[in-house]
């Protein structure tokens, strides 16, 4: 926008039309002051009245507590049994036991 601006204040000089040199002077020193303010003005929207951080009788959702370790279970070693039972419960049958 301001490239625009200086590019026809350019094509007004080289014309050496001061009225309207000053004319677009003027209207580029408006825009240049109101720029900063522009930020500060209120957007026009109403503001909610269950959105409005000042209202002490607002409704909000309510909170829910999530445990983040829920799923745990504990991966702790139990007492082994007794080798030879567990030996014996995987080794292949005997011709004889057959």
């Amino acid at each position: 926008m301001f490239s625009h601006l200086g590019a026809r204040l350019a094509a007004v000089a080289n014309r050496r039309d001061r009225r309207a040199q000053l004319l677009l002077s003027r209207m580029a020193a408006a825009i240049l002051a109101a720029t900063p303010l522009a930020g500060c003005m209120a957007d026009g929207r109403p503001v909610a009245a269950a959105g409005d951080p000042a209202n002490p009788s607002a409704h909000t959702a309510g909170v829910g507590y999530r445990s983040t370790i829920a799923p745990y279970s504990s991966l702790r070693p139990a007492t082994p049994r007794p080798w030879r039972e567990r030996n014996d419960g995987v080794t292949p049958q005997t011709k004889s036991d057959r």
